[in-house]
């Protein structure tokens, strides 16, 4: 019997990224610019298809803290951070010496609260700090509650920036995720819906902010025959060969939504008649998720006492890769002692989560024994 790994969102290449790459070596554009890189950044422009201006980055990570710098946040500023996120949301604030402040998830998105939301802003600003920025997420392709989140965000005249990480592709009311922030970054990490090996951009409103972006992610050299700078700078620039393989990737991005979105299906279906178990999907017509990542809740009461760790076990017996939700910021040691507003819903979503297998390039017999081990399990 096949027991090869299967893992939980693993690289899958469409079979074109090879000429980009190839090409690249062919012209000797190996630099952190190049042909690839112009182009994939039109092709990221003209997906998203909002007046949006892209510049291709290292990373997600840093498309982030440029985003923080872009928005002049600096030493002794707050800014407000959803809690239930991937440490790379977070970790920027502390780059740039502000202060984070983590606010819970609500249940049906699992995304940043905006009433939650709002109470931290009053409170911070009862306090005589109003935030700099809010750092909104997109859980694992799902949109976050964007009217909402939005409204709040301009009633106190605070600038948003769209951790679109997990969700390109995903829209909320047929505009496109990394479109509604001030800023938005996305991430082309091996294990995203679509990679560059390793990368990520920033997506901005207009064409000075992005060339002020690119400027800053190339040390910040100033025009000058010699090396010149005046002010901090940052070797944040994709490759021309990564973008070779975005540009590769991004012909077989809507092919990987689709893949995707039936994995997500395949769950659903198979978890409608087990009671105790919460498949997070849309709430309407108005949310489109890439379903980066399917992801479910399970209530032990309601099976026996059997928990997500066991059924995680119980996968991993059988080489089979899942992961336990993202464990949220304020409950992690680097961030405990930063102030936190909500409830328990993002801790509890941690306690009875799990990530299943995801991935765009499963075939039929992984499906398969992905079912063989849930029949064992819950039958």
């Amino acid at each position: 019997m096949n027991n090869s790994k299967i893992w939980l969102s693993s690289p899958h290449m469409g079979g074109t990224e090879q000429k980009y790459v190839q090409d690249a070596f062919d012209t000797n554009w190996v630099a952190p610019l190049g042909p690839n890189v112009t182009g994939f950044e039109a092709d990221l422009e003209n997906y998203l298809d909002s007046n949006s201006f892209v510049g291709a980055l290292s990373s997600g990570t840093a498309a982030i803290h440029l985003g923080l710098v872009l928005l002049d946040v600096k030493p002794g500023d707050e800014v407000i951070c959803q809690t239930m996120t991937f440490s790379a949301s977070a970790n920027p604030i502390m780059y740039q010496g502000a202060t984070p402040i983590f606010v819970d998830s609500e249940l049906e998105t699992w995304n940043m609260c905006p009433l939650s939301l709002e109470k931290a802003i009053v409170d911070r600003i009862s306090n005589g700090k109003k935030p700099k920025a809010i750092i909104a997420v997109h859980l694992y392709g799902m949109p976050y509650k964007v009217e909402e989140i939005h409204a709040v965000a301009l009633k106190y005249e605070i600038a948003v920036l769209e951790d679109s990480a997990e969700a390109l592709g995903s829209h909320y009311k047929n505009k496109k995720c990394g479109t509604f922030g001030d800023i938005a970054a996305l991430s082309f990490n091996g294990n995203k819906i679509i990679t560059t090996s390793g990368g990520g951009a920033i997506v901005t409103k207009n064409n000075e902010i992005k060339d002020k972006a690119v400027f800053l992610s190339t040390q910040a050299r100033d025009y000058a025959p010699h090396y010149q700078h005046s002010e901090v700078g940052f070797n944040y620039r994709m490759s021309n060969i990564c973008a070779g393989i975005g540009r590769g990737q991004m012909e077989v991005l809507d092919k990987h939504i689709l893949l995707r979105r039936k994995m997500h299906d395949f769950y659903k279906d198979y978890f409608e008649s087990i009671e105790g178990v919460f498949v997070l999907t849309e709430i309407n017509d108005s949310y489109f998720s890439n379903h980066w990542l399917s992801a479910i809740t399970i209530d032990s009461t309601k099976l026996n006492g059997r928990t997500r760790e066991d059924l995680r076990l119980a996968l991993e017996e059988e080489n089979i890769e899942s992961r336990p939700l993202w464990k949220p910021m304020h409950l992690q040691p680097v961030f405990q002692n930063y102030p936190y507003y909500g409830e328990k819903i993002a801790e509890t979503l941690f306690e009875n989560g799990l990530c299943l297998p995801s991935g765009s390039n499963l075939v039929s017999q992984d499906q398969e024994r992905i079912k063989n081990v849930l029949d064992v399990f819950f039958k």
